[in-house]
């Protein structure tokens, strides 16, 4: 064929192997994605696209496997800048005593968006294309992902108590609809209502909070049974487990998305199937807490579906969903008392596919289909440790690191090459995490010495 009669694209991406993910545990040898406008135009053998198509720019890797981008499905970015603050501590200990307190300290706009780009550097370092955050001031959180090229979905914070982001309960959700509105249609950015937990939002607030979300179809994000503690509280207190009260309050439904879940009884997986909401599952978060196990098998058994994310870095300590796709799997077969429980396509559909339809987004992301957005991850498997490959699903989700990650895109454009981040300044944003290292020392330092002295 002349080459003047060759279909045009801007980018052809020719791997050793594709995992789609839909059909699941699908891998395709010698194959090639055709990119156009953002969108995977087509997806066929090597030696067919070359015959087929004139692309601007071609990447070919012969010793990588492509996916589709790793989907993070909860989190708090600005976080980061707390790694390792408070560790080998129990939630409520390491919230109350630890965590909150330095937040009330430091928490502002120039916190939130240089934790949120250090976040954004790790993510897409990890393969991630796509977040889910809960954190003060997503306005700010937007504007790094805008810049830095990635998808997210924003969870607009809901509490019963003021903050630094708003002083009374007006103002929380007249910022959560004000932000949803505003990003309505951005291609790659939309926002979310976040009630924190069943325990910092009353039942007026929670009302209010879904009739707002159902008038806007707007997705609910709510850390919910994530400790026994909670759970037990709350029958003590209200005399009703969280779940039967915020189905009460209308709340359920198949944009509610439900994170943690580490303590379910079966009718509450029964419950939860029914109306159709996601969990997101954080197992390595869970873990180092000890705040439970999430009956993952069992909810997906019923038709729940369940995504994957790390929660944040202060608790995980980091937000390598490659880590989390190898530590859910384990934890499930674990949980299930079943080594056949969570076979590696369940988890790698589980930090893919399963994160977009949690977020609303499987329509055009989670999966290498045509016509998606070319959200995708390559993964080089000629190492040591992914060294022989004898099935590529059991590599990626049991040997496969981060490290491993060599090129991202997000709707066609390269966010990492060949190792190297695009769209991120990593000397600066470095330079800044060591600058907050010495501020959040100094914080701690000067509230041990005020505590001391009241005492």
């Amino acid at each position: 064929m002349d080459s003047s009669q060759l279909q045009q694209a801007d980018l052809l991406i020719e791997a050793r192997w594709i995992v789609p993910v839909a059909p699941r545990g699908a891998v395709l040898h010698d194959h090639a994605v055709v990119v156009r406008d953002g969108r995977i135009a087509a997806l066929l053998p090597c030696a067919t696209a070359r015959a087929q198509w004139q692309a601007a720019q071609v990447r070919k890797l012969p010793r990588h496997a492509l996916i589709p981008g790793l989907v993070n499905s909860h989190g708090h970015t600005p976080m980061s800048l707390l790694r390792g603050i408070a560790d080998d501590l129990p939630l409520q200990t390491w919230l109350e005593d630890h965590v909150w307190p330095l937040e009330n300290r430091l928490i502002g706009p120039e916190f939130v968006r240089d934790g949120a780009l250090l976040a954004i550097g790790e993510m897409i370092r990890g393969g991630t294309t796509c977040f889910c955050d809960m954190y003060f001031f997503p306005d700010v959180v937007a504007e790094c992902v805008a810049e830095a090229g990635m998808r997210a979905q924003l969870c607009s914070p809901i509490l019963e108590f003021p903050s630094v982001w708003a002083t009374s309960a007006e103002e929380y959700l007249r910022k959560a609809r004000q932000l949803c509105e505003r990003f309505r249609e951005h291609p790659r950015i939309q926002l979310a209502f976040g009630p924190h937990a069943p325990y910092t939002v009353g039942d007026s607030l929670l009302r209010a909070t879904a009739a707002q979300a159902a008038e806007l179809e707007a997705p609910i994000h709510m850390h919910v049974h994530e400790t026994a503690t909670e759970v037990a509280e709350a029958l003590r207190d209200l005399g009703q487990r969280p779940l039967a009260r915020l189905a009460g309050f209308g709340l359920l439904g198949p944009r509610f998305q439900c994170v943690h879940a580490t303590q379910l009884l079966d009718a509450e997986i029964e419950l939860l199937a029914s109306t159709g909401a996601s969990v997101m599952h954080c197992p390595e978060s869970n873990l180092k807490l000890a705040s439970g196990a999430c009956r993952v098998a069992e909810l997906l058994a019923v038709g729940v579906n369940v995504a994957l994310g790390t929660d944040g870095a202060a608790s995980n300590n980091d937000l390598d969903m490659f880590g989390e796709m190898r530590t859910a799997a384990l934890l499930g077969k674990l949980v299930a008392n079943d080594a056949a429980a969570l076979p590696a396509p369940v988890a790698l559909e589980m930090a893919t596919l399963n994160g977009a339809r949690a977020l609303g987004i499987d329509g055009h992301a989670g999966s290498i289909e045509v016509g998606k957005c070319a959200d995708l991850t390559a993964v080089r498997l000629d190492c040591f440790n992914s060294s022989p490959q004898y099935d590529v699903c059991s590599h990626l989700v049991y040997a496969a690191q981060s490290s491993q990650v060599s090129d991202v895109w997000c709707a066609g454009r390269a966010l990492l090459e060949n190792g190297h981040l695009q769209t991120i300044d990593t000397a600066g944003v470095l330079a800044t995490a060591k600058d907050w290292q010495q501020r959040v020392l100094a914080t701690k330092r000067t509230a041990a010495r005020q505590t001391a002295e009241a005492e």
